[in-house]
């Protein structure tokens, strides 16, 4: 049951859409495929080595074959022809003789004449009862042989023995023929003989120097089983090797993934809370560790972006409160100034001109809330600027008699470099020279304030600053002066009707042009602020 229960869960294993599964599956079956491949290559070299090898043993036995088994010689004919021919050359020879023994005496010519013929010396011996054997196939009991001659004739010599010899076709010989003279290496074929059989030819000439072939074959099935029987081992062994490689690979491939799941359960536990969690960078597997960085990188780009959601939302619920505050106060001066004409002030003159004018005084600081919310909305939204070439020189020499104005009897300072020639829409750089002086103007004194214009080139870009001898920022302060309705202290309250805004309005022009504003300002020393814009190559 166990060994079941353990077949069930690698099954479910391999039929889950896992990495594991997937890994151990395509694992498996290049493995399978790599076993079958080499399987295929070991039984095409295995049997053209064992034929090969069986072929140079049946040359071999061709080759130490007794030559007077075929009459003298290989001549090409069968042993019966070879008997023949010799006992017709031994009949001649004792004619002859006898014929010569008359010639020089008359006596004995019956009896020569009578005498048995001799056969030559080197005649091999036919008869039934020799030693010799009278067929050369007595070497030779499971093999098949046939003798092609010359003139194409095919003779199966082992036929009557029941070993068919396979016959080729006239090319084929040919071919051989071909190749025993241009080749040395021993030549084979294999060829199906008429009973069936498949066999391994050999061929070889029956004298040298002749045409005549002699082909020796030998059945192919015992050298077919050693090899069924090679690949059968062979198969048995990669079964094992696949089924071995199952059970030492899935723990393997168990510890190779544990990095890959830890990060699955590390991103199953993240959410906006814990966003701040890290993966480990440095686990030992660059694929992993490439993964846990981009992960991490993914983090830290969410962590950011809540971050700043969780901060504009902030900053919007300031916002909020603050546009409220600032619109309450006139609202709520207009609605007392009503309530004081509607109990009769406006029958009274001396009272009815105070109040209209108190409320012209705040619905103007309501107007000028409402515009300068609009333009941040514009601004926030997609800033439609104008631009073109400015002498930003000349645009402060232009500025001049208005700044002087607003300065009253406060000393005012200019110290323009020119050229400066930038790309830019000159009522928007207007309007943040405006918002930087008049924010200068609202914190110096009125009879000791000293204000500094300054316009220069540096770096590539065109630097412009304000700079004022006034009460200066505390340091915790400078970092939100350009925060929308951020008013440091109670030093630094509104004079003139600044609804805080102007800062604000300032940064988001410089930056729809590609530039930076800062401040710099020390509490009882002024403060500094400077904005940078690209400067406008000529050349380009």
């Amino acid at each position: 049951m166990s060994a079941l229960g353990g077949l069930h869960k690698l099954k479910h294993r391999l039929t889950t859409k896992s990495l594991r599964s997937q890994l151990l599956a395509r694992s498996l079956i290049i493995l399978a495929a790599l076993f079958i491949l080499i399987g295929g290559l070991q039984y095409v070299i295995m049997r053209d080595f064992l034929y090969r090898n069986q072929a140079e043993a049946m040359m071999s036995e061709l080759r130490n074959m007794p030559r007077d088994l075929f009459g003298g010689g290989w001549t090409g004919d069968l042993p019966s022809k070879a008997r023949k021919g010799d006992m017709n050359n031994a009949d001649k020879s004792a004619q002859e003789g006898a014929s010569g023994s008359g010639s020089d005496s008359g006596s004995g010519s019956d009896s020569d004449s009578e005498a048995e013929p001799q056969m030559p010396s080197n005649a091999p011996n036919y008869d039934g009862n020799t030693s010799r054997p009278n067929n050369p196939v007595f070497y030779m009991l499971d093999k098949s042989m046939a003798i092609i001659d010359t003139d194409g004739t095919y003779t199966d010599v082992t036929a009557s023995r029941g070993i068919a010899s396979p016959r080729l076709s006239d090319t084929q010989y040919d071919d051989v023929r071909e190749q025993m003279v241009h080749e040395r290496k021993v030549q084979y074929r294999v060829a199906t003989s008429e009973d069936g059989t498949e066999q391994l030819l050999v061929f070889t000439n029956t004298n040298p120097g002749s045409d005549a072939i002699l082909q020796l074959g030998q059945k192919t099935a015992p050298l077919k089983d050693v090899l069924i029987r090679q690949v059968s081992i062979f198969a048995g062994l990669s079964i094992l090797a696949l089924i071995g490689g199952v059970l030492f690979f899935l723990p393997v491939l168990r510890r190779t993934l544990r990095p890959l799941n830890r990060m699955v359960e590390t991103v199953a536990r993240t959410d906006a809370g814990s966003l701040n969690e890290r993966f480990p960078a440095n686990q030992g597997q660059l694929e992993i560790d490439r993964l846990a960085e981009s992960f991490n990188d993914m983090l830290e780009r969410l962590e950011h972006s809540f971050e700043a959601e969780r901060e504009a939302k902030e900053q919007m619920r300031r916002f909020i409160a603050d546009a409220s505050h600032e619109l309450r106060t006139p609202l709520t001066s207009i609605h007392g100034f009503i309530e004081v004409l509607l109990r009769g002030a406006a029958d009274r003159r001396e009272q009815l001109y105070p109040a209209l004018n108190s409320m012209h005084g705040e619905s103007t600081r309501i107007k000028k809330l409402v515009e300068d919310l609009l333009t941040l909305a514009k601004l926030d939204r997609a800033p439609q600027l104008q631009m073109t070439e400015v002498r930003l020189d000349r645009l402060m020499e232009e500025m001049e008699p208005h700044l002087h104005m607003l300065a009253g009897e406060r000393e005012v300072r200019f110290s323009l470099e020119s050229p400066i020639l930038v790309k830019c829409d000159a009522d928007k750089i207007k309007q943040v020279v405006l918002n930087l002086f008049h924010n200068a103007v609202q914190h110096t004194d009125a009879a000791n304030g000293v204000i500094e214009v300054t316009i220069q080139a540096k770096n590539g870009n065109a630097i412009g600053s304000v700079r004022d001898n006034g009460a200066g920022i505390a340091e915790e302060h400078v970092v939100h002066v350009f925060d929308r309705f951020y008013r440091s202290d109670t030093s630094r309250t509104r004079k003139h009707g600044g609804a805080g805004l102007g800062l604000a309005i300032s940064q988001s022009l410089i930056e729809a042009h590609e530039g930076t504003i800062s401040v710099k300002s020390k509490l009882g020393a002024g403060s500094t602020f400077t904005f940078t814009l690209p400067l406008l190559d000529k050349k380009s």
